[in-house]
């Protein structure tokens, strides 16, 4: 009767994660695989919104498309109101969804320099669908 929604693994969720923000307007999307490097989680996904408005709903569109497609929460959201970097925690993954200047500010990207990028496979995988 009813559906059972299959949990995704890691990769699958910041694939995911990526893919659908890039549907929102995202700009430099990227998939960082960090848990080779660290244990605060196994995937970030780094993104910039143009706006606090682009952030808030660019945050509020991956709760609500993980919900649906995962059945998946995050732990947290953390960001303010008015905010430049907005966090998603679904604890294997982290979503990143910063300014144009708190990107250029906290260059989280080059922080984490020692672990896998995965941008390229996001462009490819968005371009067959």
């Amino acid at each position: 009767m009813f559906e059972k929604l299959k949990h995704p693994s890691a990769k699958e969720l910041a694939m995911f994660c990526a893919q659908i923000i890039e549907e929102r307007k995202a700009e430099d999307v990227i998939v960082i695989k960090v848990g080779d490097v660290s244990l605060v989680a196994d995937y970030f996904v780094i993104c910039t919104g143009t706006s606090h408005p682009h952030l808030k709903a660019l945050a509020e569109w991956i709760r609500r498309k993980a919900r649906e497609q995962y059945n998946v929460r995050p732990i947290a959201i953390d960001g303010s109101e008015g905010s430049d970097w907005v966090v998603i925690d679904f604890s294997t993954v982290m979503v990143h969804i910063f300014s144009v200047e708190a990107r250029e500010r906290y260059k989280l990207e080059q922080l984490w320099g020692d672990a896998e990028k995965i941008e390229k496979l996001i462009a490819k995988k968005v371009k067959k669908q």
